[in-house]
C-alpha cells in the first residue's frame, strides 16, 4: 500500500489526460472519493456515524460536494499505557486524536462494480478497549491475498470509542442509559455495513465479524442474545485470542465513577454527566490516565469494560454459553500458548505463596473461599517448570512468582473461556480452534505472547503466515477454514473441534516454528474446568 505522502505526491498525476478516475461512492448524507493503490481500491476515515460526548451514536452530519477518504480518521482517545520492564507491547501514538472518532476504512479489489457482492469481513482492532484505531491491523495483504487466490473480499475496519467515553460504569451511567456506548458504535457500524456495503461491491448477507484481543471479546459479546439483535449482522465469527470472558455489572467499580467526577470538580454538581460531558478534554483525559490500564499491577481486571446491563450484555458470558444464548453460526478462535506473559510483568514484586493467592482473591475471584484459593494455588503452582512461559523448565522466572501468575492470567483471561465456548458451542455449530507456540523461543521471557501470532494471519512472509491467512480468507468466504486448500498436500487440514484426534476427544490445530499439526484440545484440562466452574459458580450468584 502506498505510504500518505506518497499517495499525496501522486494525486496530482491523476488529474493527466488518460488517467484513471479517482472511486467515488455516494451515501445518503454525502459523496466520497476513494483511491486506488495496486489492486485495492480503498475509502479511508469514512464517517459512519457521530455522537457527543455520552451520546448515542447517530447517522452523520449531511454535506454537499465531494468528501475525500483519502487519509484515516482521527484515532479515538487513548490511554495512557504503563511500561512494565521487559514488555513488547508498544503504545502507538496517532497524529490526530478526536473525540469526533466514529469512522470506518474499507478495502475492495479493484476493477469491480456495484453489481458485484463479494463477501466481507469486518474487523474490530484490540486494545484493552483504552487504546487502538482501526488503522492499527493491516488487512490490505489479507484482501491482496484473496485476489491472488481467486477468493475475493472486501474488508471493514471500523472505530469505536474507548476508556471513559465508551465504558462509562456506575448507577448514574446506569439511570442515564449510558451502558456500553463503545458497544453501541460497533453495532452501528454493523448496521451501517448492512445498509450500505453494498455500494462498495460487498455482500451485506456475507458478512463475518473479526477481531483481535478486546475486539475479539467484543465480537464474542455481540454474537449473544440481546436487545439489539446485534448477533443477527454477521453470519460468521472469527476470535483472535479474545473469548467471551468475565465482565462486571454495570452498576459495580462505582468508585471508579466516583474518583473521575472528584478528579474533574464534578462531586458537587447536580447533574454529574452533564457536569462529565462539559469537562475540558485534558481534564478528563488526566482523570483517565490515573485509573489502572492493562498493563499496571491491576492487569486484566480492567476498568474500561463492556459490562453487564441487561439490554446489550443480558447476563454473564459463561451463563449465556451454558445456556446457548448466542448466535449459531460457525466460530473459528484460538489462543497463544503464553497469553498471561505481558499482563504478568506489572507484579514482578508478587514473591510468596500469600502474595499470589492476595492477588488472585483481590483482582480476580474475590467471592472465592479459602478452600478454592487454595485449590487455584495446587492448579496454578510455584514450581517454574509448570509456568509459562510453558515448557521451559526453570528458565525465564524473572521473579519468584512470575511464571506462576502468567500461568493463572492467561488460562483464567484467554484459555479456559475459549475451551469452555468450544466444549459447548462445538455440539450445535462448527467450530475450529487454534493454539500458537510459534517464536516461543524467540519471545524469552514473554514467549509466544499475546499478540505474537498477528503475523500468522496478516502476512504471507512464512509458510505458517500463509496457511493462517489462507485459513482466514476460506472462512470469509466459505464460513469453513479448509476451503479451497491453497497450499496442496502442505497444507494441514484443520479438524472441527469436535472431532476425536490421537490424544481426546477433541481436536485443534497447532501453529509451531515446526509447521502445523492436528492435537487434542486438552492441555492443562484440570485447572481451566476448575476455572470454568468458578465463573459460572460466580455467575448463578449473581
Amino acid at each position: 500500500m502506498l505510504s500518505l505522502l506518497s499517495l499525496q505526491l501522486c494525486l496530482p498525476l491523476l488529474m493527466v489526460a488518460g488517467a484513471p478516475t479517482a472511486p467515488t461512492v455516494s451515501l445518503p448524507y454525502g459523496t466520497f472519493e476513494g483511491f486506488n493503490s495496486g489492486n485495492l481500491t480503498q475509502f479511508l476515515g469514512l464517517p459512519f456515524a457521530q455522537a457527543g460526548r455520552f451520546e448515542y451514536p447517530r447517522e452523520p452530519s449531511t454535506f454537499s460536494g465531494v468528501q475525500k477518504a483519502i487519509k484515516y480518521g482521527p484515532a479515538c482517545p487513548q490511554q495512557h499505557e504503563s511500561t512494565p520492564p521487559g514488555e513488547p507491547f508498544k503504545q502507538n501514538t496517532y497524529a490526530v486524536v478526536s473525540e469526533d472518532c466514529l469512522t470506518l476504512d474499507i478495502f475492495r479489489p479493484t476493477g469491480v462494480d456495484s453489481t458485484t457482492k463479494l463477501p466481507v469481513l469486518v474487523w474490530l482492532y484490540g486494545g484493552g478497549w483504552e487504546v487502538g484505531d482501526s488503522r492499527d491491523f493491516n488487512l490490505t495483504p489479507a484482501v491482496e491475498r484473496s485476489i491472488q487466490i481467486g477468493e475475493p473480499f472486501v474488508a471493514v475496519t471500523i472505530n469505536y470509542r474507548l476508556s471513559v467515553f465508551g465504558w462509562l460504569m456506575g448507577k448514574e451511567a446506569a439511570a442515564a442509559g449510558l451502558n456500553n456506548l463503545g458497544m453501541r458504535d460497533q453495532i452501528f457500524a454493523l448496521e451501517w455495513v448492512e445498509r450500505y456495503i453494498h455500494l462498495f461491491s460487498g455482500d451485506p448477507k456475507r458478512v463475518t465479524l473479526g477481531g483481535q484481543s478486546a475486539g475479539s471479546i467484543s465480537a464474542a459479546f455481540l454474537t449473544m442474545d440481546n436487545a439489539q439483535n446485534s448477533n443477527t449482522l454477521f453470519r460468521g465469527v472469527w476470535l483472535e485470542s479474545g473469548p467471551p470472558n468475565h465482565i462486571p455489572r454495570q452498576t459495580d467499580d462505582q468508585s471508579i465513577y466516583d474518583f473521575v467526577v472528584s478528579s474533574t470538580n464534578c462531586a458537587d454538581a447536580d447533574d454529574t454527566i452533564e457536569c462529565l460531558q462539559h469537562v475540558p478534554y485534558d481534564t478528563l483525559m488526566t482523570a483517565v490516565n490515573n485509573t489502572a490500564d492493562f498493563l499496571a499491577y491491576r492487569s486484566l481486571n480492567l476498568v474500561w469494560t463492556p459490562r453487564i446491563d441487561g439490554e446489550l450484555i443480558l447476563k454473564s458470558p459463561w451463563l449465556a454459553v451454558q445456556e446457548g444464548a448466542y448466535a449459531k453460526i460457525p466460530i473459528v478462535g484460538g489462543v497463544c500458548e503464553d497469553e498471561g506473559t505481558i499482563f504478568a510483568l506489572s507484579s514482578l514484586n508478587i514473591t510468596t505463596d500469600a502474595e499470589f493467592l492476595g492477588y488472585v482473591h483481590s483482582n480476580f475471584f474475590p467471592e472465592t473461599s479459602s478452600d478454592e484459593l487454595a485449590e487455584i494455588a495446587r492448579l496454578y503452582p510455584s514450581d517454574p517448570a509448570q509456568g509459562s512461559p510453558f515448557n521451559t523448565g526453570t528458565q525465564f522466572q524473572v521473579s519468584p512468582e512470575y511464571k506462576r501468575v502468567a500461568a493463572f492470567i492467561g488460562d483464567m483471561a484467554m484459555v479456559s473461556p475459549l475451551r469452555f465456548l468450544a466444549e459447548h458451542a462445538s455440539s450445535r455449530q462448527d467450530v475450529w480452534t487454534w493454539l500458537v507456540e510459534a517464536n516461543q523461543a524467540a519471545g524469552g521471557a514473554v514467549g509466544a505472547y499475546h499478540l505474537s501470532d498477528i503475523p500468522i494471519w496478516l502476512t504471507t512472509t512464512t509458510s505458517l503466515g500463509t496457511q493462517g491467512m489462507d485459513a482466514l480468507v476460506n472462512f470469509v468466504n466459505t464460513l469453513d477454514p479448509n476451503q479451497h486448500l491453497t497450499q496442496g498436500s502442505s497444507a494441514t487440514v484443520w479438524p472441527k473441534h469436535n472431532t476425536p484426534s490421537a490424544g481426546g476427544n477433541s481436536s485443534l490445530i497447532v501453529f509451531a516454528d515446526d509447521g502445523v499439526r492436528v492435537a487434542a484440545d486438552n492441555y492443562r484440562q484440570e485447572g481451566m474446568d476448575y476455572l470454568n466452574s468458578l465463573r459460572l459458580k460466580e455467575a448463578s450468584m449473581d
